[in-house]
């Protein structure tokens, strides 16, 4: 069997061969002889099938079975004369080229991408300056009123007037399409904040101005999109009845009104609950601060400095992805052009790559960070994030999970956290200093 095995740099190598039909031949001797051993053909006792019976009627089978064994024969011994490691590899090794020839050999090429050695000199200094990010005791005040009036109790109106945005109306209604009332278009004494965008479009507006004991048709058009396919896009008359009128009325903010927030605290103070609150936005404010504004300038800095091969499968996938993305938003006459014109596709490919070699780039950089600085992310912790995420959209955190894992989302948002982790700790060594 003819074998060349060449680097064409640090992260990526092609393997090439010439596979013989005696070693297609042999192989498929060798996987019809193990087949004999265990299958059950009527007119034969198992295990005792005769060979040829076995070549005959599965030869088709057989062949690709033989091809394949010798496939994988010659990206092993590649990978061996190249002393590339299993665990060098990045992705799936791709097969560029399988043409059988008239005399039953098969020419093939293959292309291994690795990961590349990055030598990241001296990350730190490449670290932009970290300024520490102050909170004014207005913003810690806002704030507290705030939560003061979103944790306040609903209570009736002292004094009957018409309906206000913000307003909670309480109110009787009953939906009727074509004069017909529908399943869940009814409720009684139902607290409605109005302005919340809650209701069908064009509700809560027209309960504006109406007053106690006011009863009141009001007409909306369901949205096309709605959830229910017998209401979309259906005209549809509400009767409804003004009972009163509630508002928050946030309680005095005292000392007695951070016990609610600090209930494991053994000062439950307001200048506790103010300190609390400060430490919480200062962190916020990092937060954001870090990852609009310093996580990628510190990343753009290190991919112009640093220089090293990048896998071509990796970077191809990611113009791929770009590309799709890009298609997506495209209107019909312009998706019909590319796939009449194939050059203009490369051309789109071409404009793409500079992004995608930065991306890729910055992949690989993040992932040395992370070793050098020793920070990783388990899968419970991508896990946790999941959840919690789910839960604050109101949806099953195990279906979302479910969702990531089959749409192949997971090593991303992994990467993701693991890039958050490993900059803002250097980050936060920096404005230690």
């Amino acid at each position: 069997m003819e074998f060349n095995a060449n680097r064409v740099d640090e992260a990526n190598a092609v393997i090439t061969s010439t596979i013989s039909a005696e070693t297609v031949e042999k192989n498929i001797d060798k996987v019809a002889k193990q087949a004999a051993k265990t299958m059950d053909i009527q007119g034969f006792r198992k295990g005792k099938v005769p060979v040829a019976v076995v070549k005959q009627r599965y030869a088709e089978k057989l062949t690709e079975d033989a091809e394949g064994e010798a496939l994988r024969a010659v990206l092993a011994d590649g990978l061996k004369e190249l002393e590339i490691a299993n665990e060098d590899i990045v992705g799936e090794p791709a097969i560029s080229k399988y043409d059988k020839k008239e005399d039953g050999s098969i020419e093939v090429e293959v292309k291994v991408a690795c990961k590349p050695n990055v030598d990241l000199g001296d990350y730190k200094a490449a670290l932009p300056v970290v300024e520490d990010k102050a909170v004014d005791a207005k913003e810690i005040d806002s704030r507290i009123e705030e939560m003061a009036k979103q944790s306040a109790p609903l209570e009736k109106i002292k004094r009957k007037r018409m309906v206000r945005d913000g307003d909670h109306a309480v109110i009787d209604f009953e939906g009727f399409v074509d004069g017909v009332a529908f399943e869940g278009g009814k409720a009684e004494e139902y607290a409605l904040e109005i302005g919340s965008g809650s209701f069908i479009p064009g509700f809560e507006e027209q309960i504006i101005g109406m007053k106690y004991e006011e009863e009141k048709d009001v007409t909306v058009t369901f949205p096309e999109a709605y959830q229910s396919k017998e209401l979309a896009g259906k005209e549809a008359v509400f009767k409804v009845k003004l009972h009163e009128i509630q508002e928050k009325v946030a309680a005095e903010i005292n000392d007695e009104f951070a016990k609610q927030f600090l209930p494991d605290a053994e000062e439950a103070t307001l200048d506790a609950l103010k300190a609390k609150i400060e430490e919480q936005m200062k962190n916020e404010a990092k937060g954001l601060y870090y990852r609009e504004e310093l996580k990628p300038a510190y990343l753009d800095t290190l991919v112009t400095e640093l220089n090293f091969a990048l896998p071509s499968s990796v970077v191809d996938q990611e113009i791929n992805f770009a590309l799709n993305n890009k298609v997506r938003g495209m209107k019909e006459d312009e998706i019909k052009e590319l796939q009449e014109d194939a050059s203009k596709v490369e051309s789109m490919r071409d404009e793409l790559r500079e992004d995608a070699e930065k991306s890729v780039k910055a992949t690989f950089i993040v992932d040395a960070l992370a070793k050098a600085e020793g920070v990783d992310v388990s899968d419970q912790e991508v896990t946790q994030v999941i959840y919690y995420e789910a839960m604050q959209m109101g949806q099953n955190p195990q279906d979302v999970l479910k969702q990531y894992q089959d749409a192949g989302y997971l090593p991303a948002i992994k990467m993701s956290m693991i890039e958050d982790k490993v900059i803002s700790k250097l980050l936060d060594e920096k404005l230690g200093q």
